[in-house]
């Protein structure tokens, strides 16, 4: 990974805010931000969910105009009205949904909206060519959108704002969909970016990415600045980390030896199709036992979210069994499974997951409803209740039970999630991504409730995008690439490189017997 360059503080600002503010009905979403990025640096912008980050971010991208303070680029105030003002300015933002046409080519998305109509196709493909090898962005203008990674997907949407010469460019959260090779990958051509006398501001939860890539870090907590332009050099991540969540939080482990029992789970040549009717993944074949945590890791796309789909129900597969606990359910309705034990905290919370016309109280019952109810009717007082026992066990931060569900924030929608399924003490837990997009402190209070599940005696499958994560708490590492497995390891010796190998590989990798 590339090594963050050590800056002078005699430097220029590229990036200048003052005393910025921003309300909204009922919420301060940033009180007097203060923010100063040198230009060439990669500057690392930290908090917790809810800190206040995506507010600025969309201030200096001009989403959002402030309600006081002072924007400066380069020097000189700004005031935009609107994101084309921001990007006439020279700012460029990644987002994480990423914003292409896939029938497109490469070079047509780099340059839709922003390329003179009369300029031929040849030229343009060959113009992204020279601006993708300048920066070390390894990719064919002239290949459909369709056929790249979503690692390559992000190159294409850096090219669009360095297409437009973005000098100051965001990147919200940008390795989410990336290997540990990929994400070093991305290291190089940012510090290529900076080099180049373009700013970079880099919004990650990942403090050993944050050590790695970033000169300087800005840490934001409940909308206001408490560090601003740290050396990060100079700053460990324990401080970080404190200074985000204002006391050291410690990370979960898998340190303490599970006991392991009989299988709960049982996956035999399982084979299912994806929504395009093409094969999802085929001939998967393992087992999780009573007291360990199995963690399945691989990019996007390789078939997790539709095995993990399969399993609770929502899926048919095409081939192969599904025992739980001795019993084929392979062919049984998700009720069913949830009534024989299994749990599902899908990667979709609002989508699959949660109903979002529906209120707190409504999700809260939604599998047990059958037992808050006579004949007909829901028993108000009783459903209420059980909400008001799942939110404070679980701790849910929400002011009105009967609100609608939409309205709590990403993190306490997964914890109410997690509690209506953990609630019944389930023997088999499904969970795909269940700390995506969640802070310091959400992201550890799921991992310590899914260990707890563990050392209670179920079984836990634990799908993520994060290698650390899995490597932290795992029992057992499995890697699907291709819709195929392709290596199980033992994460307490297993490292970040090995398992990103295999992630990529096109050959079986075996690393524990």
């Amino acid at each position: 990974m590339t090594q963050p360059s050590s800056l002078e503080k005699k430097e220029p600002l590229s990036v200048e805010l003052t005393e910025v503010w921003k309300r909204f009905p009922g919420v301060v979403a940033n009180a007097g931000v203060e923010l100063s990025i040198q230009r060439g640096s990669i500057h690392a912008l930290l908090g917790e969910n809810g800190a206040g980050k995506s507010t600025l971010m969309n201030i200096l991208a001009g989403v959002y105009r402030p309600d006081s303070g002072q924007l400066k680029l380069h020097g000189r105030s700004h005031q935009f009205r609107n994101p084309s003002d921001a990007l006439s300015a020279g700012v460029g933002m990644v987002h994480q949904e990423f914003r292409l046409i896939p029938s497109f080519s490469v070079a047509e998305n780099v340059v839709l909206g922003s390329a003179p109509s009369l300029i031929k196709t040849g030229q343009v493909e060959q113009r992204v060519a020279e601006m993708a090898a300048k920066f070390g962005l390894q990719i064919d203008p002239s290949q459909p959108l369709w056929q790249l990674s979503m690692g390559e997907r992000q190159k294409v949407e850096i090219l669009k704002v360095l297409w437009r010469d973005a000098q100051v460019l965001i990147l919200d959260e940008p390795t989410t969909v990336l290997t540990p090779s990929e994400v070093d990958d991305l290291g190089e051509i940012l510090r290529r970016m900076a080099d180049d006398g373009r700013s970079i501001i880099f919004i990650s939860h990942k403090l050993h990415e944050i050590a790695g890539i970033c000169d300087h870090a800005t840490v934001l907590r409940q909308g206001k600045t408490v560090a601003n332009s740290l050396p990060v050099a100079d700053t460990s991540q324990d401080e970080l980390a404190r200074l985000m969540v204002g006391a050291s939080p410690t990370i979960s482990t898998q340190q303490s030896a599970a006991v392991i029992g009989k299988p709960l789970l049982e996956l035999k040549n399982l084979s299912a199709q994806g929504d395009r009717g093409m094969n999802a993944f085929s001939g998967i074949n393992f087992d999780i036992k009573s007291g360990e945590i199995v963690g399945i890791a691989g990019v996007a796309g390789n078939g997790q979210r539709e095995l993990a789909d399969v399993i609770a129900g929502l899926r048919p597969s095409i081939s192969g069994e599904i025992i739980m606990d001795g019993a084929d359910i392979t062919t049984k309705s998700p009720n069913h499974r949830f009534q024989s034990g299994l749990a599902y905290i899908p990667e979709d919370r609002l989508g699959v997951g949660l109903a979002p016309r529906l209120s707190i109280t409504d999700n809260a019952i939604l599998r047990v409803y059958r037992h808050q109810r006579k004949g007909p009717f829901i028993l108000g007082q009783k459903a209420l209740s059980y909400c008001a026992d799942i939110i404070e066990r679980f701790g849910v931060k929400a002011t009105d039970v009967n609100g609608p569900i939409a309205a709590l924030s990403g993190g306490n929608l997964q914890r109410l999630l997690v509690g209506r399924e953990l609630d019944g003490k389930p023997s088999v837990v499904i969970a795909s991504q269940p700390t995506r997009g969640l802070d310091v402190q959400g992201v550890k209070a799921i991992q310590e409730l899914l260990i707890n599940q563990r050392d209670s005696g179920a079984a836990v499958m634990m799908i993520s995008e994060d290698l650390d994560e899995l490597l932290a708490i795992s029992d057992r590492l499995l890697v699907m690439e291709g819709g195929v497995l392709r290596g199980e390891f033992d994460p307490r010796s297993a490292s970040r490189q090995e398992v990103g190998m295999a992630m990529l590989s096109d050959a079986q990798v075996r690393a524990t017997p």
